[in-house]
């Protein structure tokens, strides 16, 4: 399973398919700065209500 530093290359277009999947997430929960990937997966947490584990899955399903 890809994690989310995996899949950095080919952000925008997993980042595109999110917002089409979970209509609630904006622009700014989804940024991507380098290095803080964690950040990231915090927010998504927060906002999805989702574990780490449970948000890496998605996403490599994307």
């Amino acid at each position: 399973m890809k994690t989310l530093t995996e899949v950095k290359g080919n952000w925008n277009e997993k980042k595109g398919k999110l917002k089409q999947k979970f209509a609630l997430l904006t622009d700014n929960d989804l940024l991507m700065v380098e290095g803080k990937q964690d950040e990231l997966l915090g927010r998504l947490q927060v906002k999805l209500g989702k574990t780490k584990e449970e948000l890496n899955k998605i996403i490599a399903e994307l």
